[in-house]
């Protein structure tokens, strides 16, 4: 059975010891639950980034903790004023 274990990094890809010492998981789907409910500790701790393995083979990764600051949204167009001459009725 494959063991899904993660690697915690500086964002320099230097490993470091996690604040939270993970079990191996037996799916990825549990190791990527465990990571989502406890990155904030892994951040508070030293980690930047971590990488998803699979026995030996790299799955993905690095993936930031560090939470993405979001775009700002797209300005709304600024509706243009009736410029015929007369007074824009209501």
């Amino acid at each position: 059975m494959a063991a899904w274990t993660w690697r915690f990094e500086k964002t320099d890809g230097t490993e470091v010891q996690p604040a939270l010492e993970p079990e191996e998981f037996t799916t990825q789907g549990d190791a990527e639950s465990w990571v989502g409910e406890y990155w904030k500790e892994l951040l508070d701790g030293g980690a930047d980034q971590v990488r998803l393995f699979e026995d030996s083979t790299e799955i993905y990764g690095p993936m930031s903790l560090h939470a993405s600051t979001p775009e700002p949204a797209p300005a709304e167009p600024v509706a243009e004023e009736e410029t015929d001459g007369e007074a824009a009725q209501a």
